[in-house]
């Protein structure tokens, strides 16, 4: 039998017991050397997924022992700031963690009001300006009809249907980019228009349930109706589903949105597997966290999807919202 080496034989400290000596080393000298390791035991904690409830149990049973060892020798009143000093340290990486998720967060809302400015743009440049154009079509093709043989009639009538045809699906398109009914009415009836349109073009059967009929802040609505555009176009072609229902309701002043198809369902995982991009379940993610909601999944292949959207109603913006469409 070979002999076990030293290092086999050294059992390595637990995070727990480093902490405990480095806040030790610290109270015992309140370095600045002693404090750059208070740093990095955040990053480490941070990097291992240890919450903030963990890190400060482990953070109060370390300095109740120290307390209880140094009793005799230190007063408490003295140890007491330098440990809060100690934890302040290790939870400044949380904190920088934190501001960088807002600062992306808002980051993320201002290129959402950008693309959503432009979605306008495209929205009136489809309805408006190609709507113009197409009547001069109209016009030129009349004027062309009175001048050429009666022969030529049905097929001028033919191509003057098509472009009606034409006009029909560019002001539909016009709608569902940028519906005017969002900014009228609110998210239910808008999604009800969309849930509409969907249901004819792709022979789909699609319920709208609602037991929530006030109006959001106007991000709130314009992101959920992204959401739900994304999650209609994903049921369309990928769950074969032949029915889907969309329900919104109030849940402790939570609007909760809730999408569920009879599909084949998925694999949840596909939202967290690298360099995918989960059906648009990343974006979909990014906009609900934007406006200070949550997501979730109740998938699996072979029996469906339930997404699940929530966010939080603001009842001021709620009643300014309506006392504005009052007025109007």
């Amino acid at each position: 039998m070979k002999p076990a080496t030293a290092t086999s034989r050294r059992r390595q400290p637990t995070f727990s017991e480093t902490y405990s000596a480095a806040l030790a080393a610290y109270l015992a000298d309140p370095s600045e050397t002693a404090l750059r390791q208070a740093y990095e035991l955040g990053r480490d904690s941070m990097t291992r997924g240890t919450s903030l409830v963990e890190l400060a149990i482990v953070h109060q049973e370390a300095f109740a022992a120290l307390l209880r060892k140094s009793r005799a020798r230190s007063p408490s009143d003295r140890l007491v700031p330098l440990a809060a000093e100690f934890l302040a340290e290790v939870l400044s990486p949380y904190d920088m963690a934190h501001r960088g998720f807002q600062d992306a967060v808002s980051a993320l809302r201002r290129m959402n009001e950008l693309l959503e400015e432009e979605i306008k743009r495209i929205a009136y440049a489809v309805h408006d300006e190609a709507g113009q154009i197409l009547v001069a079509v109209h016009l030129a093709l009349s004027n062309l009809q009175r001048r050429s043989s009666p022969q030529l009639h049905e097929d001028f009538q033919n191509v003057d249907q098509l472009l009606r045809q034409v006009e029909s699906q560019l002001r539909q398109y016009s709608h569902e980019l940028r519906p005017t009914i969002l900014d009228d009415l609110g998210l239910v009836p808008a999604v009800r228009f969309l849930t509409g349109s969907v249901s004819k073009r792709a022979g789909l059967p699609i319920r709208v349930t609602a037991d929530f009929e006030a109006r959001l802040s106007p991000a709130a609505e314009i992101a959920l109706y992204r959401i739900l555009q994304e999650a209609l176009t994903n049921a369309v072609k990928h769950s074969r589903a032949s029915s889907v229902t969309v329900h919104f309701l109030n849940e402790n002043n939570w609007l909760v949105c809730k999408v569920q198809d009879d599909g084949i369902g998925f694999d949840p995982s596909i939202l967290h597997k690298p360099g995918r991009v989960g059906l648009g379940l990343v974006s979909m993610q990014e906009r609900i966290h934007a406006v200070g909601g949550t997501f979730q999944m109740d998938t699996s292949s072979g029996r469906g999807a339930c997404l699940i959207f929530r966010v939080p109603i603001s009842l001021t913006e709620v009643n300014n919202v309506n006392s504005h469409s009052s007025r109007g």
